[in-house]
């Protein structure tokens, strides 16, 4: 289990100010459990003796352990796509590539649903099916193909959705957020600078900021009053985004039932203008039609 979510799987037999203690690491991981034992003490308003307590309560055998966990996860944070493969090399086991790369990303697209509140979810639906709130969709290198892709899916569910994706464009593009709009922001590690950018400006505008990241969580988790930490590794030297694509998915199921008399209208709609443009082969349809 990763730091996080031992803290988070033992929160409900903790002392107030043990969850209190979590919830500063929480709002400021990893950097709040990178100081001294003191340090982090005195932010979170505790004695160092709740701090042992806590660590104790959720197995790390200390301080140095508790910090010697993060230091690892901040290396995999960070880590490049040779860094990725080294990891996985000497643990691969004598299987074929299809059985045991897909094994890994089922498992993290079960686990990554199974560590999803319903109610969380529910509230983001919300969020997304509010006529009086805009839709602003961004991503980075990587995950800006998410991006597009959930941004094509809204686009025909309902109206004033916009994707933050040219960096000629979307500074204009800020200059329409108001306050209680959304901006749905994909950031997996290496956390980009511009992500993290857009995320700031978004909610410094009075934007509802709801993050879709990996179990290490993007920096802007800070900003977000929803985050959806996926898992991503694979036996490989580049992640996968299967997991997040599967919660948008769902997210997109769910937006398409609450709002469906309207998505029906403006299908139907679209599918005239398809007809129109001759944009999709009808069947039967010679290729010299």
């Amino acid at each position: 289990m990763r730091v996080t979510e031992r803290l988070l799987a033992h929160r409900e037999t903790m002392t107030p100010s043990e969850r209190q203690l979590v919830n500063v690491l929480l709002d400021d991981y990893p950097m709040a459990g990178l100081g001294s034992i003191t340090e982090l003490a005195s932010i979170a308003s505790v004695s160092t003796t709740t701090v042992a307590r806590m660590l104790q309560k959720t197995g790390f055998g200390g301080y140095p352990q508790f910090q010697a966990a993060i230091r690892s996860e901040v290396k995999e944070m960070i880590s490049g796509p040779v860094a990725k493969r080294d990891v996985w090399q000497n643990d691969l086991p004598e299987e074929h590539i299809l059985n045991r790369y897909s094994r890994q990303a089922l498992d993290n697209q079960r686990r990554s649903i199974d560590e999803v509140a319903p109610e969380e979810f529910d509230s983001f639906c919300r969020l997304l099916c509010d006529p009086d709130r805009r839709i602003f969709i961004t991503g980075g290198r990587i995950t800006g193909t998410l991006a597009q892709y959930l941004y094509l899916h809204l686009q025909m569910i309902r109206p004033d959705v916009k994707l933050l994706s040219d960096a000629a464009s979307w500074t204009h593009d800020l200059l329409e957020v108001r306050e209680g709009d959304v901006l749905v922001a994909l950031d997996v590690r290496r956390y980009e600078n511009t992500t993290l950018l857009i995320g700031q400006l978004c909610h410094e505008r009075g934007a509802e900021v709801v993050l879709l990241t990996d179990q290490w969580r993007s920096p802007i988790h800070r900003l977000a009053k929803h985050t959806f930490a996926a898992r991503i590794a694979v036996p490989s030297a580049w992640d996968s985004m299967a997991s997040i694509l599967v919660l948008l998915e769902c997210v997109i199921a769910e937006m398409q039932e609450r709002l469906w008399d309207s998505v029906k209208e403006r299908t139907e709609e679209l599918e005239q203008a398809f007809d129109r443009t001759k944009l999709f082969r009808k069947f039967g349809q010679s290729s010299g039609s």
